[in-house]
């Protein structure tokens, strides 16, 4: 395992310990683009999860885009979704760059869906499974309940108020006989990567929540178990979420996000690029070589 993946992350983690950072302008802030747009079209405020880091790499690309149109991006860092989709009903934040409406965030939206716009969907195929290392052999959910002690009775979670944390907790474990022999541990992305780190650097069996697209299956060699059950639910589309009257009060940025749609490779090399090749403090940089490399990604990518 490369540790600069690990090391990463856990940077990005520590930096959204609070609940709420502070804003900073897309060209003030350390990694903004500081170029293009000169703000005249008005200033967004763009919230995301940096430990979340399918949102953290579109939450990057989207301040770059948008910089360029000629809009002022402020990036608020949050550390819950719960908080993020309060955020964007009560108008504090103007958009989330990567919700899981249509499952994963369900509940978020019945909560507060009446005071959030859908701006699009840009990735169809978002997936949460639950994973083990390539090493272990068991290759299906079915196949936990036999072998408990192997695991420790323990799945390794992430945030407490995530979606897939609330699918694993009320649908898989119980779907599977798992209630009394295995815990759901909670506590966030950078604690769930640590156990897994040191698990195969021990090649020690260990279970995870994961999902898909997240950099980490690929880096740390993870395979999802089967889900014949389909406890952790159908694979469904990446949305871009815009407080109430956003395409009114941004037409130009509500016609430009409704251009965007990635592919599986397109939203891998974005992710890869900037957690991995770049990481934190040069999502600029990350952003300015995937462009470089993917011009005609979609309609609207403004590539100069």
């Amino acid at each position: 395992m490369n540790k600069r993946h690990f090391t990463g992350l856990v940077a990005l983690g520590a930096a959204a310990s609070l609940a709420l950072a502070g804003c900073a302008s897309g060209n003030q802030a350390e990694g903004g683009s500081n170029e293009g747009g000169d703000g005249d079209l008005g200033t967004i405020t763009l919230g995301f999860l940096p430990s979340w880091t399918d949102g953290l790499s579109t939450a990057y690309l989207l301040e770059d885009q948008l910089e360029k149109i000629g809009y002022t991006v402020e990036m608020q860092e949050l550390t819950e979704a719960g908080p993020l989709y309060a955020g964007l009903a009560q108008g504090d934040v103007d958009i989330y760059p990567s919700a899981w409406p249509e499952l994963t965030h369900k509940s978020y939206m019945e909560k507060y869906g009446d005071q959030i716009e859908d701006l699009g969907a840009y990735y169809g195929n978002a997936k949460l499974t639950i994973a083990v290392p390539e090493y272990v052999d068991i290759d299906s959910i079915e196949d936990l309940a036999d072998n408990a002690d192997r695991f420790d009775g323990t799945v390794f979670g992430i945030e407490p108020g995530a979606g897939l944390t609330a699918q694993t907790q009320d649908s898989m474990i119980p779907e599977y006989g798992l209630d009394g022999t295995y815990e759901l541990k909670t506590s966030s992305t950078a604690a769930m990567l640590t156990e897994l780190d040191s698990a195969i650097a021990a090649e020690r069996d260990i279970v995870v929540t994961s999902w898909r697209p997240f950099w980490a299956n690929e880096a740390y060699g993870l395979k999802d178990l089967e889900d014949p059950r389909g406890a952790m639910g159908e694979a469904e589309a990446l949305h871009f979420l815009g407080t109430a009257g956003f395409a009114e009060e941004f037409p130009e940025a509500a016609e430009y996000i409704a251009g965007i749609s990635l592919d599986d490779e397109q939203y891998a090399s974005l992710e890869d690029t900037v957690v991995n090749e770049f990481g934190e403090g040069k999502e600029a940089d990350a952003i300015d070589e995937w462009i470089a490399a993917h011009t005609d990604a979609y309609d609207t990518l403004i590539a100069d």
